[in-house]
């Protein structure tokens, strides 16, 4: 215990020798850090001319008056103090050892006592985070540096802190709202909490990542196929091989009811906008429309000769629309369960449907390996368009419905204009089949999800990944799917079951984000405020 208050003391005592200093120079020497791409950052600092090149940068930069600069700039010495401080830190406990850990506990609140106020220590915690993406012997201190202005709760939305590397700490709670994080990397990492709202993560690396405030929701007794969620938030649905649908209260994790309907495999389920009715289908070739209050069957609907894989509900919930390995999609009046239409066209299963958010239009995707576009009003074909090499998984529109976006098991996805028809981008990133498709709410990121463990995050602006999440080398997951819904949800489930407690699903709530989790049998909740990061995984 003493060694480790005398370990605490000299970090204290080391910051302290940084009070004097201007703290804006650190900005300048991190700056000619990254431009001169410096790696031995120690051994840059300690050649006499590299200081005098640092003092004259920032006179130039700050456009200090040559009157003042005896007075404003202190930095005569201040490089030189800048560089004994690193050259402490780097041989110290707190680049050595994690400092979030419980042990640390005393050490580190008497040390945030001590620092909170200053300034200037605030920023030089900030540069050895920067400093993080330029020289890897620094990785420890940055990330204990990260935690400690979390905890001491410094502003960091809006920073920019790109190709960080940050590695074995707690970021519990850290407000990243509006950072620019892009190329950073993140192992071992506790982000239970964390706000990641309006943050650029383009082609940021998760690895080992830990969210706490789990939710089991067991019930199914074989493969979970689909989930979704009602659109005030409240309630999950879920379809199991089973034959059964199970209703989840996500606020605290319990099963609420067990609906029984189908004879076989439940494929897919869907909740219509208003909340109060679920339609699932199954490989019985049936549709079944239940009551959310009552849990009770409405209607079942019958037409289809083979299975049904995939159902959707128009917007304003009075038609829902199914697809079959039969080939054909139906059209049914969820009033009166009557069919109002019967859509043939596709040589191969009905593998997606989705309706345009004005309801007139829907796009379907097929085995055959075509995208259709049907008028909903007229029954009839209005496109048909070709641009894939297998058969397509997933079909969804953006939420203005300009574009609509094609998954398939060629490892493409599409993205058209619905009004040109015409293929906007192809995006190449997976290396699997695409199952899943979904834009957020917004419309700026669609997601995407293959048999590879891996999802991805896509600008659909540009068309440039933004993020990928998994993909670790180790496979574990059989398939990932995307619900079709105004917010991202994702599932994915398991292969090997000594794996457990796999983060797959995301729901967008007033820019707040929550993680779902759903493998065989199991199904995890995961209670964070985050934007992309889907994976989790932990051996029992």
């Amino acid at each position: 215990m003493n060694c480790k208050y005398q370990q605490k003391e000299g970090l204290s005592e080391i910051l302290a020798e940084l009070k004097d200093i201007d703290e804006s120079i650190l900005k300048v020497i991190f700056k000619i850090f990254k431009r001169e791409k410096i790696q031995d950052c120690l051994e840059f600092l300690t050649i006499t001319e590299n200081q005098r090149r640092i003092e004259q940068y920032y006179i130039q930069e700050e456009n200090i008056p040559l009157l003042a600069k005896e007075n404003k700039f202190k930095e005569k010495g201040s490089v030189q103090k800048i560089t004994q401080t690193m050259k402490k830190i780097i041989n110290h406990d707190f680049n050595k050892n994690n400092y979030s850990q419980q042990k640390y506990r005393t050490i580190r609140l008497e040390l945030i006592e001590k620092i909170q106020e200053d300034k200037k220590i605030f920023e030089f915690l900030q540069f050895l985070v920067h400093i993080t993406s330029l020289d890897n012997r620094f990785i420890q201190c940055g990330s204990n540096s990260l935690n400690l202005l979390i905890q001491m709760k410094v502003d960091l939305r809006g920073k920019v802190f790109e190709n960080i590397k940050i590695k074995d700490t707690s970021l519990t709670g850290a407000n990243f709202v509006g950072c620019n994080l892009s190329g950073s990397q993140f192992e071992n990492v506790d982000i239970s909490g964390m706000n990641l709202n309006g943050a650029q993560l383009f082609n940021c690396k998760w690895n080992r990542i830990q969210i706490h405030e789990l939710y089991k929701l067991e019930g199914h007794i074989s493969n979970v196929y689909s989930v979704c969620i009602s659109s005030d938030g409240t309630t999950l649905a879920s379809s199991s091989a089973d034959k059964s649908i199970r209703l989840w209260d996500i606020k605290t994790g319990q099963q609420k009811a067990k609906l029984d309907g189908h004879s076989d495999n439940v494929r897919s389920v869907c909740v219509s906008l208003d909340g109060n009715t679920l339609a699932s289908c199954s490989y019985d070739k049936t549709i079944c429309l239940w009551s959310i209050w009552t849990r009770k069957i409405i209607l079942k609907l019958q037409g289809h000769s083979q299975s049904v894989i995939s159902v959707c509900f128009s917007p304003d919930g009075s038609t829902l629309a199914s697809g079959s390995g039969d080939k054909s999609i139906c059209l049914w009046n969820t009033r009166t369960g009557q069919q109002r239409a019967k859509f043939k066209g596709h040589n191969g299963s009905v593998n997606s449907i989705c309706f345009s958010t004005d309801g007139t239009t829907l796009a379907s995707g097929s085995e055959d390996q075509t995208i259709r576009l049907w008028d909903v009003f007229t029954k009839q074909q209005k496109t048909k368009l070709i641009g894939h090499n297998g058969g397509v998984n997933a079909v969804c529109f953006s939420p203005d419905g300009t574009t609509l976006a094609s998954g398939s098991s060629d490892n493409f996805i599409c993205l058209w204009d619905v009004r040109t028809t015409l293929q906007k981008a192809k995006l190449d990133g997976h290396n699997g089949c695409v199952n899943s498709l979904c834009f957020s709410k917004d419309g700026t990121t669609l997601a995407s999800g293959n048999a590879n463990n891996s999802i991805h995050l896509w600008d659909n602006k540009t068309g440039q990944q933004k993020v990928k999440l998994g993909g670790h080398s180790d496979s574990v997951y059989s398939q990932v799917v995307v619900q079709i819904s105004q917010s991202i949800y994702g599932m994915l489930r398991f292969v090997n079951k000594k794996l457990n407690q796999i983060a797959i699903l995301v729901k967008q709530i007033q820019f707040a984000f929550h993680l779902m989790a759903l493998h065989q049998h199991l199904a995890v909740r995961i209670k964070l405020s985050v934007y992309g990061i889907l994976r989790q995984g932990n051996k029992k």
